[in-house]
């Protein structure tokens, strides 16, 4: 399991600590950006080791649109670009994890092996104190992706060197079922221009962690 750094651990526990989150409610939800391949579930796996029962991971990837409407729409081919996700929905979701009512909230998972969004995977009971939020566009200020971020005590931006990251793709392409070749040509067009809208959004982090 990766190791947290010190800086990363030290912010958590603040704001595990610090009491209400900025909208008087008694939690607190942290974003987890960065590029495809960069290590953000590596990260969030890591963060819920740490904090145990006290944090859930609700990752944006449950937001895809499904197969059926990618294809309807001509996006298939750009699958996991901006406007390949209901990004309204997940607006809407951070907006009940972010004000709880006594009720549990249940958020969508992503499969990989189906490449599909699995509906209602992921239980957050209210009094959950940490959120951990995971996704690529967390940080993109354009359309209803810019209400993501103020709806986050902070933001976290991960990153790796693109070399690695884009073998890291390849790989995991592959083990889903795509060849080698197909992989490739899949990261090389599609992931690596999503990164580079991904890169734009960088500065707006609150703090940015180097992956191994």
């Amino acid at each position: 399991m990766t190791a947290l750094p010190p800086e990363v651990t030290e912010r958590l526990h603040r704001l595990a600590a610090d009491g209400p989150g900025g909208a008087g409610t008694g939690r607190r939800l942290i974003g987890v950006a960065g590029a495809p391949g960069s290590g953000k579930s590596t990260l969030a796996a890591a963060v819920v080791q740490e904090v145990g029962d006290a944090v859930v991971a609700v990752p944006m990837d449950g937001f895809h649109l499904a197969q059926a409407e990618l294809e309807r729409l001509g996006r298939a081919h750009r699958k996991g670009a901006p406007d390949t996700f209901d990004a309204a929905g997940f607006v809407a979701l951070l907006r009940r994890l972010r004000y709880p009512t006594p009720e549990p909230v249940y958020a969508p998972a992503f499969d990989r092996h189906l490449e599909e969004p699995i509906a209602g995977a992921i239980r957050v009971d209210p009094d959950v104190p940490l959120i951990l939020v995971e996704g690529n566009y967390l940080l993109l200020d354009d359309g209803a992706w810019g209400q993501v971020a103020w709806l986050l005590d902070e933001c976290w931006y991960v990153e790796v060197d693109d070399a690695v990251r884009v073998e890291r793709l390849v790989a995991r392409h592959v083990a889903h079922g795509r060849s080698p070749e197909e992989a490739r040509e899949w990261v090389l067009r599609s992931d690596e221009a999503n990164a580079a809208v991904i890169a734009t959004t960088r500065w707006r982090a609150d703090l940015v962690i180097p992956m191994a």
